[in-house]
């Protein structure tokens, strides 16, 4: 099915935020060691000729660090060759802790969950080190009340050999379920740690003319367990922010997965861009996240970049930055609203009400097969189950009350209907088929008190942190 039409509000960037996301570098680093010059990427020395190396990216990494107290860089876990996963920690100062992150007031960029797709990795590098050097009043005030979080690359060994998928061929970007990757159980240690209030997934794709061919494509949660609430401000921050921040800068953007007439602009068909819970777009609205995924063409259609491959590569980048700034506009500009559909999201899995989805999307209604109209009061794992998927369960948040061996996952708690995606038989890819638990006597789910200790970050009620 075709998604309804919104309309595009047209919204003015701020002058601060614009300057320091430009395409040209600031003059000088803010704070720091006197007159240390910005570095630069692999690929901005070479001006769009190659990307950056991964050693490169070490040393640009390791000298933004150096300069400026805005930023702090963490190994987050190793993938299968043993290269480094890494999360980029920015404010003003860069948060010490994940308790200080703000809470709904924090951007997570994931770049280049697949090795193919370079260009968000480019646009996420030298943001970082536009942040760290800005001097502009704007930025040093936006930073000031927002976190910034960045997974520079989601998937090294992917990038290292310019291939889609891990090293095991595995596609982490249909991973956030299961979390049998190193990449993805790193993505999910952050989104539980840090609770980012948006996830912006940077991603590219290949055009299909002339249906499906513009600069920069986006998508929000589709899956329909994402709070009415946080899919609004997804689909805001898709249309009325970074298409309009993509467009002013000269490029042309539409809806991922829906081919339009060239003529008349009007949908066409769906290729793409379900609601599956495996993807990260997706798996961020189930939690109660900002989800929004970003594609930029690959290809080339002029006869301008195919004469010359690095004005096309410097497009896809240049592409990338635009939608960037709309997403820090966004960020600026709704804070208080991001914050209070976050925040109400994870409330409302106390009150245990409510149907959960299977199946379906916002734009192609469940089948009654795929609702569950009553879900169960709680899921019992056996011993064999919860040494199988209890790490998982961890990594996601999600709280369990430990019995013997074995363990009951309550519905009552910030990440409810997630639960039955990954633990319900009927569910399109659960972990496991555990047992519904129909009706649950008194203490039996309390929220996941009195669980196993670090079982879940989200499960303690609310005003206890």
């Amino acid at each position: 099915m075709i998604p309804r039409s919104r309309g595009l509000a047209h919204v003015a960037l701020a002058v601060g935020l614009t300057a320091t996301l430009g395409v040209t570098l600031p003059d000088a680093p803010p704070a720091g060691r006197a007159g240390s010059a910005p570095p630069r990427t692999g690929f901005e020395t070479s001006h769009g000729v190659r990307w950056t190396t991964q050693p490169e990216e070490q040393d640009f990494l390791a000298a933004v660090g150096r300069a400026t107290s805005r930023v702090r860089v963490d190994r987050i876990g190793a993938t299968a060759q043993g290269r480094p996963l890494q999360l980029v920690r920015i404010g003003a100062p860069a948060p010490a802790r994940p308790q200080d992150v703000r809470r709904g007031n924090s951007v997570l960029l994931v770049c280049s969950q697949h090795g193919d797709e370079p260009a968000g990795r480019e646009a996420c590098l030298s943001t970082v080190r536009d942040l760290a050097y800005a001097t502009d009043r704007a930025t040093r005030r936006f930073l000031a009340h927002t976190s910034v979080l960045v997974v520079p690359t989601a998937n090294p060994d992917g990038r290292a050999a310019d291939r889609r998928g891990n090293s095991d061929g595995t596609d982490i970007n249909r991973d956030h379920l299961a979390l049998t990757t190193a990449e993805a159980r790193a993505v999910a240690g952050v989104l539980r740690d840090y609770r980012p209030g948006t996830v912006y997934d940077l991603h590219e794709y290949g055009p299909t003319a002339p249906y499906y061919r513009k600069d920069l494509l986006t998508l929000w949660p589709r899956n329909l367990n994402t709070s009415d609430a946080v899919h609004r401000e997804a689909t805001a921050l898709a249309e009325e922010f970074v298409a309009p921040a993509v467009r002013k800068a000269g490029f042309s953007t539409g809806v991922y997965g829906i081919w339009t007439d060239p003529r008349t602009g009007d949908p066409v068909k769906q290729v793409a861009g379900d609601g599956q819970e495996r993807i990260l777009r997706n798996a961020a609205g189930v939690k109660g996240a900002v989800g929004l995924l970003v594609e930029t063409r690959v290809d080339a259609l002029t006869d301008a970049e195919r004469a010359d491959p690095a004005r096309n590569n410097r497009r896809r980048v240049d592409s990338q930055r635009a939608g960037l700034r709309g997403a820090f506009t966004f960020a600026d500009r709704h804070r208080a609203r991001i914050e209070a559909a976050t925040a109400a999201a994870r409330r409302s899995g106390y009150t245990d009400r409510g149907p959960v989805y299977l199946g379906g999307a916002d734009n192609e209604p469940a089948t009654d097969a795929e609702i569950l109209a009553h879900p169960p009061c709680a899921y019992r794992l056996d011993a064999t189950q919860f040494a199988r998927v209890g790490n998982a369960l961890a990594l996601h948040g999600v709280a369990v009350r430990r019995h013997g061996r074995g363990a009951d996952v309550p519905l009552r708690q910030p990440l409810r209907t997630l639960v039955p995606l990954l633990l319900d038989g009927r569910a399109a890819s659960p972990l496991t088929s555990a047992t519904p638990v129909p009706v649950c006597g008194r203490g039996e789910a309390d929220n996941g008190q009195g669980g196993e200790p670090g079982a879940g970050r989200g499960a303690a009620p609310p005003g206890t942190r």
